[in-house]
């Protein structure tokens, strides 16, 4: 008895044959005198009817069936694509076909759905870009035509509406700066120059140089207690100070006055280090966290652009150290604070410096 799943096409046929030339082979034994004719009857009906099933299968339904590959595997078909089609697609049953077809159709469904996010995407992230360009143009625009209208004849209105002109001047140039930075890290043309140093030289001298923006909101920063011993890591010392730099940034304008900002060192295993910056801040909402490191995203009011910013930094973060081999997390509570970690490798690996 044949399985009623996965019959391939000589199966189908055979089964098909069968069941035609049993009434016949039956009657003719029933009606003729001789078995023997009878059963001869049986064989050449039986053997007449496989042939021309089988011909009909393998000529029509799977000259259908071979054009579904071709659209699935959308190529011209090379020498040894026609030898599939022609005599080892035959040997599947109808199943395996929809199984492929099947498969086929959740890979297409799944391209679908990661080009439909990367749309989406692209579309947020030229609606940022715009809204961020506009802001300073606006501003710029704003005050030239005021000074050509005749604010210029007075020397103090002049002197703050150049000074404010020049700081959106620099925002521009800031945004720009930093949209080449990520676009040379993504295209992997900004080489890595790594060497050995001691991480927490590095982050003391990136503590000293933001202790006046600390030290107008009496920001405490400090190296976590335990972690003081010296660290050697692997790593683009330069590159690295700007995460540390973006890091601080952060912390600092989202950090709570009068409070703390902290450091910690932890070595992973023999060829990994895990570097943490924290704050105790105003937090980040947990379903802010997943994509705080995009270009341009914008969690709430309390992290708007009136904190200044081109808010690429975090992005630039994330590709710098993806850069290095390694990944960067958050961790994250509203009202309690922001930990941003990323690895680092403690020693050269092999590869070129």
């Amino acid at each position: 008895m044949f399985s009623s799943r996965n019959l391939s096409p000589q199966q189908l046929s055979a089964f098909t044959a069968l069941v035609l030339s049993m009434p016949i082979g039956l009657g003719s034994a029933w009606l003729l005198p001789n078995w023997k004719i009878a059963l001869l009857i049986f064989i050449v009906v039986f053997l007449g009817s496989y042939l021309l099933i089988r011909r009909v299968l393998e000529s029509f339904i799977y000259r259908k069936i071979k054009l579904i590959y071709k659209v699935i595997y959308q190529t011209k078909a090379t020498k040894r694509e026609e030898t599939y089609y022609k005599y080892i697609l035959p040997q599947k049953g109808i199943d395996e076909v929809r199984e492929d077809v099947e498969q086929w159709a959740q890979q297409k469904k799944a391209e679908i759905e990661v080009l439909q996010t990367n749309e989406a995407y692209r579309k947020e992230f030229l609606q940022n870009l715009a809204h961020e360009f506009k802001t300073p143009i606006f501003a710029i625009q704003g005050y030239v035509d005021t000074l050509l209208q005749g604010a210029m004849d007075d020397p103090a209105t002049r002197k703050k509406f150049l000074e404010n002109t020049s700081r959106n001047v620099d925002r521009m140039v800031n945004l720009l700066e930093d949209l080449d930075e990520i676009s040379r890290l993504e295209s992997g043309r900004q080489p890595l120059y790594k060497t050995q140093f001691i991480i927490q030289d590095l982050i003391r001298d990136a503590f000293e140089a933001h202790s006046i923006k600390t030290a107008t909101r009496n920001i405490q920063c400090s190296i976590k207690k335990g972690c003081e011993t010296p660290v050697i890591v692997y790593a683009d010392k330069e590159k690295i100070q700007q995460v540390v730099f973006n890091l601080l940034d952060n912390a600092t304008k989202y950090g709570k006055e009068n409070g703390h900002i902290v450091a910690s060192i932890y070595p992973m295993d023999e060829g990994h280090v895990l570097v943490e910056i924290s704050d105790d801040g105003i937090g980040i909402g947990e379903e802010h966290l997943p994509r705080i490191f995009e270009r341009f995203y914008r969690t709430d009011q309390g992290r708007s652009r009136d904190n200044g910013g081109t808010g690429l930094g975090l992005a630039i973060c994330k590709h710098i150290i993806e850069a290095h081999g390694q990944n960067i997390h958050v961790r994250s509570k509203k009202d309690v604070g922001t930990t941003i970690g990323f690895i680092l490798d403690s020693h050269k690996t092999g590869e070129g410096g």
